[in-house]
């Protein structure tokens, strides 16, 4: 299988919170990063459904880092999900 990425992938580990109605703010650890989106690692982003928009906000930096809108792309159950960044309007 070949790989369709469209951004090359770097790992990267930073704490996120991700927010969404359904479950409320939900704390977890990037596992990699692109110009296109990001891993998180949180075993309850997998309920989430590909296409369910979410906004997420990098933690624990020097200053407050800005919320972005994000989209689920695909999810590894019991594992977490990854989503991609949504161009602001």
């Amino acid at each position: 299988m070949s790989n369709q990425r469209q951004h090359p992938r770097t790992p990267m580990k930073c704490r996120i919170k991700i927010s969404h109605p359904d479950l409320g703010d939900v704390f977890g650890h990037t596992r990699d990063l692109s110009d296109g989106g990001v891993f998180v690692v949180n075993a309850d982003l997998a309920t989430l459904p590909p296409g369910t928009e979410v906004r997420g906000q990098v933690q624990d930096m020097p200053i407050e880092a800005p919320v972005l809108r994000m989209m689920v792309q695909r999810v590894i159950p019991g594992e977490g999900a990854g989503m991609a960044f949504l161009d602001e309007e």
